[in-house]
């Protein structure tokens, strides 16, 4: 059997329609917009969501930090969640790129609440503290363990932000995940957030890119703000063209990814050597040995038996089900889980 390599979302490969579909891509020249393809996936997904536009980018974090400069100036400041990957794990592009500082939350799973919000927000007049302009939330949360937020909070979260006057942002890289697991509609989504980020490259599987979507008056420079970060590609229709497949082939299957993380979480929390599983709402499975001590030889079984999982430091161990985890490689893991012996 091949490598079981559950690290992340994000090690899949195309599937055969998928590279049928590249191979098949009309193309163009997307700096001067005239790749018809990524035209198309564009169109989708803003209708997809009800907001006016869209723009592919090569990466989410690209995406989340053109998102952060539309929205703010410098020495201004933006709210999230500690965990939340813009703060994280997108190499302080926040303070780099714009010139932000982050007011960082103590969220319950990478999720914070609208009263957390409010009593956070900088008072405008005092010009001591920067300048609050912005919020951003991480659906699904990938440091919180795929955890999904409920739609009445963030419905909140927007009635803060529209009394304050700050801009919404998602990080939806796994939106997707969210929309499946609890049966939502994107334009619920597109209707509460001023700009969305949603990865494809992700649960749906494709080489790479992520699209940012919202109203025409937001979105007028974020081609100019993606010129100045790098993200201008030419005949990129061949991902785009990956990009429809995924979204008209790969959304619903997401389903079969959080029925095997369920299975995954209940096998560990039956297994005498796991002292914590975390809730699993998606595709995310996050726990901890009994022993931290145990965690190199836990580790050394998996390597053993040709599978791979993520180490995430002080105790905390990832597993991410995706596209090329098979029904076959899961009976197995579970196997291998239930025999470990440390």
């Amino acid at each position: 059997m091949k490598e079981i390599d559950l690290r992340s979302d994000t090690v899949t490969r195309p599937t055969s329609g998928m590279l049928k579909a590249i191979m098949g891509a009309e193309v163009g020249d997307d700096v001067y917009k005239e790749d018809p393809s990524v035209n198309a996936l564009e169109e989708k997904l803003a209708k997809m969501f009800g907001r006016d536009e869209a723009l592919f980018f090569p990466t989410g974090s690209m995406a989340n930090q053109a998102a952060i400069k539309l929205h703010t100036q410098p020495a201004e400041q933006l709210i999230c969640d500690k965990w939340a990957h813009v703060f994280n794990y997108e190499g302080g592009g926040a303070s780099f790129n714009s010139g932000v500082s982050c007011k960082l939350i103590d969220g319950d799973r990478g999720m914070i609440t609208a009263a957390q919000v409010e009593e956070n927000i900088n008072p405008p007049d005092f010009y001591h503290s920067p300048l609050t302009s912005l919020v951003c939330l991480e659906n699904t949360t990938n440091k919180g363990g795929g955890a999904c937020y409920d739609l009445k909070e963030i419905k909140k979260i927007r009635k803060v932000c529209n009394t304050h006057k700050l801009g919404l942002h998602l990080d939806g890289a796994r939106l997707f995940n969210a929309l499946v697991a609890k049966n939502e509609d994107p334009k619920d989504y597109g209707k509460l957030f001023d700009t969305i980020s949603v990865c494809l490259s992700k649960g749906l599987g494709i080489p790479m890119g992520s699209v940012l979507i919202g109203d025409k008056k937001l979105m007028k420079n974020a081609i100019r703000i993606r010129k100045v970060l790098g993200g201008g590609m030419r005949q990129v229709g061949f991902m785009a063209a990956a990009g429809i497949y995924a979204l008209d082939n790969h959304v619903e299957r997401l389903a079969e990814d959080h029925k095997r993380a369920a299975d995954i979480a209940e096998t560990l929390e039956a297994a005498d050597y796991v002292g914590e599983v975390e809730k699993v709402e998606t595709n995310i499975i996050i726990f901890y040995l009994k022993n931290a001590s145990d965690e190199a030889a836990f580790m050394k079984n998996l390597q053993k038996e040709n599978i791979r999982i993520s180490n995430m430091g002080q105790g905390k161990l990832r597993i991410v089900t995706h596209l090329d985890y098979t029904e076959e490689m899961h009976q197995k893991f579970l196997k291998v889980l239930r025999e470990v012996k440390l």
